[in-house]
């Protein structure tokens, strides 16, 4: 039995159309990447700046990209005029939204740990925001060396605040930012992205105009796509949530969710959320026994969402807030973050559950019809279409199985890693 190809490399590019069915206003590597070369390219489709489709396509020598990609998107963006989400969004970006509210004052959070190169970066596309109102939080780690440190205090003097926490484990980093933050609004993002100019306005934007809302999450691409496991893993998911606006409210539970608000991983991602402070503050803030550098080794941020949203508030998402994320590239990597993957879905739950026991009844009552879903779901995307990195789930590169074993592991390992997290916490204090 022959091994399935390997993955070509894919140029990452923006191409900005002036209308579904208009000209291209431009086009353009994404952000610090290489310039487009003739090949497969992916490239994020906006309409007047505004995140709205990406596509993949192939480039010839001596082809313009550009036209080659929007006689690509065109079809799918005119396409597009059923009432409803998709026609709002394209109503959005066309121009014809109402005038936009004033962002709240924000503080941006950056948990990082022994990787100065990756947070300057980072730094350097948060620093030129165009949002009114905002700080620059950055969190040291349980560093090992002055790295970080020399970076902040000496590159961006005044421009960003350091603040150390020695205890290791990201929800512990961010519940230390949060400490230290003095916005009303506190962003999280993490230190292998590229923040697009109006990321942190969209991001918080929304908290304007809705006092109930306690979570708003945005959009999350490749920054890369020059190695097997980048590609992989885009093409089975990625980060990504879509296009389409979508509005979470625990009064009106969403019907094609039937497990909700426990289907945290479908509401985003922590390396493109924000949290209105006093709302987070009150779900009691992270879990620290979850997330990255715990036994638990993920679900800090998808126990955030679902704490959140069980106080009462609210949970937003937006393509608006976009992100570009440097996915890891190794097969090691791409091994590590599914059984992280796994270990994190249950860690979370079974931190809900500790935390909060009155919500048990609910997951009991709603896991039949849940699972039930689970397995349509399944059938469905395991039928693939012929997708492309972008159009997520669809398995245009077969998932191998040993990654799905290993996240099937992950999943059992979950609540003990949470268990020993918990432990090691009570021996710590």
């Amino acid at each position: 039995m022959s091994s399935p190809p390997v993955p070509r490399p894919l140029s990452v590019a923006e191409l900005d159309l002036g209308a579904p069915d208009g000209p291209v206003l431009g086009f353009r590597p994404a952000p610090g990447g290489p310039a487009v070369v003739p090949g497969d390219v992916y490239a994020l489709v906006r309409l007047r700046g505004r995140p709205a489709a990406t596509v993949v396509g192939t480039v010839a020598a001596g082809e313009d990209p550009a036209e080659v990609l929007a006689a690509l998107a065109r079809p799918r963006l005119t396409g597009a005029t059923k009432p409803g989400t998709d026609a709002e969004r394209l109503a959005a970006a066309r121009g014809d939204a109402p005038d936009p509210l004033t962002p709240p004052r924000a503080s941006v959070v950056v948990a990082t740990r022994e990787r100065p190169e990756q947070l300057a970066r980072a730094l350097d596309s948060l620093l030129v925001q165009d949002h009114p109102d905002f700080e620059l939080v950055v969190v040291d780690n349980a560093p090992r060396t002055t790295d970080t440190h020399e970076l902040v205090t000496r590159a961006y003097a005044d421009r960003v605040r350091y603040v150390r926490e020695d205890v290791p484990g990201l929800a512990t980093a961010h519940n230390t930012g949060l400490a230290a933050a003095d916005g009303a609004v506190v962003a999280f993002t993490d230190d292998d992205v590229i923040a697009d100019p109006r990321w942190l306005s969209a991001l918080t934007t929304p908290f304007a105009a809705d006092p109930g809302l306690g979570c708003v999450t945005g959009l999350i691409l490749p920054a890369r796509l020059g190695t097997p496991a980048q590609i992989l893993l885009e093409s089975h998911g990625g980060f990504a949530k879509g296009f389409a606006p979508r509005l979470y409210d625990p009064e009106q539970p969403p019907a094609d969710e039937p497990l909700f608000p426990f289907t945290a991983g479908s509401f985003g991602s922590g390396a493109n959320m924000a949290f209105r402070a006093d709302a987070l503050r009150r779900a009691g803030g992270f879990d620290p026994a979850t997330g990255t550098g715990t036994p638990a080794k993920g679900g800090d941020d998808l126990y955030a969402f679902v704490a959140v949203l069980s106080a009462g508030f609210r949970l937003r998402y937006t393509a608006e807030a976009l992100v570009w994320h440097h996915h890891r590239d190794t097969w090691q990597d791409l091994r590590n973050q599914a059984y992280g993957y796994g270990a994190g879905l249950t860690a979370y739950l079974t931190a809900t559950l500790v935390r909060s026991p009155r919500l048990l009844p609910a997951l009991l009552a709603r896991l039949p019809r849940g699972l039930a879903h689970a397995r349509t779901m399944t059938a469905q995307r395991g039928e693939g279409d012929g997708g492309v990195p972008g159009e997520h789930g669809t398995h245009h590169h077969p998932w191998p199985a040993s990654l799905s074993r290993l996240e099937r592991r992950g999943m059992l390992y979950g609540p003990i890693g949470y268990a020993k997290a918990r432990l090691r916490k009570a021996d710590a204090r």
